[in-house]
């Protein structure tokens, strides 16, 4: 039996039409995957440290600025172009793809969005180019999901905020090139009618060298050694009033806007790595030889190959249809939580089953796809669990618990 090796399918879906200009940008990322972030990934991976230098090729390619205007040191293009530069690096290493997604999401979106002229002026041309990173500190030990349980206070005392508390699992917060971190903190409190207390939660700007302002040591992760990921800790840390980032009491509100664009590059990053593992699946199950004939040949490889396929397609229809609405300024909300909860299982089950059909070789930490299977459990749990997204899709459906 002869079989032709074949590159799989990720071009254009139907109904989804892609512009030159973004077919030349996927394609030129992938190249720039596959010959520059795949060949160290492993190096990252065991050192657990993140690729400056191949961070700073980034940003020489304008991946950083791409959905920002060039006003700000950006590219002018829109945000599925930068969805599509997230599934290429996601397909060969999820660190370095996340790193650039939570960078543009995280870090740099919520000042673009929710700015003034003076922040983005200050901060976006360095984030834009790469030359820094940035991060947004939202989680904390008793609050993310649940905003209520936020205990990080931020007082405004002689023209500036003093901020006290503790952030966890912040992405890009340490780093060498960090710059500022956003965090929310509770500014306040609005005490209803019924005697009940609201908090009132504000994002305030700290850049990283101030005093008080504590990375504490990365943490010890099952998977994405290579992304930057520290608890915080803030100190009687001091910044300027000007600091307030948006409306003050619109900190939590403003950030959930901010997620939901978000989690659809997010989603892009899970298509990646589903399509990853799906490539180096259908590689092996063409090369391998078992019984004198490749084990692809065997109809329940074939099959479960098939399968890790469909769920490529659909997780990729999933987010383009995000992406296209978001673009088209359609609200997106639901569809956003589609695109996550979707590419997110379809990377978990397309890693298992990767790692599967590599027998005792995909239980090698050299292997991408076992890589794959560590990494890709977080794309269950980031910027929204699957039951955070279970319960958004529900509420549309009219449920209420």
């Amino acid at each position: 039996m002869t079989m032709q090796l074949s590159r799989p399918a990720d071009i254009d879906v139907a109904g989804f039409e892609l512009t030159d200009e973004q077919r030349r940008l996927r394609d030129d990322v992938r190249e720039f995957a596959d010959t520059v972030v795949a060949p160290a990934a492993y190096e990252y991976d065991t050192k657990r440290s993140l690729p400056y230098d191949i961070i700073a090729e980034m940003g020489r390619m304008g991946l950083f600025g791409l959905p920002f205007p060039m006003e700000y040191g950006g590219q002018g293009k829109d945000y599925l172009s930068l969805c599509l530069a997230v599934e290429q690096l996601g397909r060969v290493d999820q660190s370095i793809g996340v790193t650039l997604e939570a960078g543009v999401g995280l870090g740099a979106m919520p000042i673009f969005r929710n700015g003034t002229e003076e922040q983005k002026q200050q901060w976006l041309p360095m984030l834009a180019r790469g030359e820094a990173l940035a991060g947004f500190g939202l989680t904390e030990a008793e609050a993310g999901s649940d905003a209520s349980g936020t205990k990080t206070t931020a007082v405004l005392r002689d023209g500036e905020w003093v901020i006290n508390g503790t952030k966890q699992f912040i992405t890009n917060s340490g780093s060498e090139i960090t710059r500022l971190v956003t965090i929310t903190a509770v500014t306040g409190e609005d005490r209803r009618a019924d005697g009940s207390v609201k908090k009132e939660l504000s994002a305030i700007i700290v850049p990283t060298g101030t005093p008080g302002f504590t990375a504490e040591p990365v943490y010890d992760k099952v998977g994405w050694h290579t992304s930057d990921t520290h608890p915080l800790t803030l100190t009687d840390v001091r910044v300027p009033e000007a600091n307030l980032l948006g409306e003050r009491g619109r900190g939590y509100a403003n950030f959930l806007t901010t997620l939901d664009e978000g989690r659809v590059a997010f989603a892009a990053l899970c298509t990646g790595a589903a399509q990853g593992c799906l490539e180096e699946a259908l590689r092996y199950a063409k090369s391998r030889n078992v019984f004198g004939r490749p084990i692809g040949s065997n109809q329940y490889i074939a099959f479960k190959i098939a399968r890790m396929q469909a769920r490529v397609h659909a997780a990729r229809l999933a987010y383009y249809d995000a992406a296209f609405k978001l673009m088209a300024g359609a609200p997106f909300k639901l569809e956003a939580s589609i695109a996550k909860l979707v590419g997110s299982e379809a990377a978990m089950d397309n890693a298992r089953d990767a790692t599967q059909i590599f027998g005792g070789y995909g239980f090698l930490n050299e292997n991408p796809v076992a890589r794959h299977y560590r990494d890709s459990k977080i794309l269950e749990i980031g910027e929204g669990t699957s039951e955070v997204q279970l319960m958004i899709i529900s509420r549309a459906l009219g449920f209420e618990a």
